[in-house]
């Protein structure tokens, strides 16, 4: 079975992951790196340590900012 959740105002589906799935697995299944990532979970920033402990449930809303190096 899938998981639904609300990633950046968008639905998506992650066929990978069933509940309950936790942060830290979310942000793998994006291919990011977790040293350059944020989530807010339903509202709230989850400090990194806290992902393997944080369970993510069908319907959650997500927000993921990747930040990105460069320039000049």
């Amino acid at each position: 079975m899938s998981l639904t959740l609300v990633l950046n105002g968008q639905s998506r589906t992650f066929a990978a992951l069933t509940q309950p799935a936790t942060l830290d697995q979310i942000v793998a299944e994006l291919g990011l790196q977790g040293d350059r990532v944020a989530v807010e979970h339903n509202g709230a920033i989850v400090p990194r340590t806290a992902w393997p402990e944080t369970p993510v449930s069908a319907g959650d809303a997500l927000e993921v900012v990747h930040f990105v190096g460069g320039g000049y």
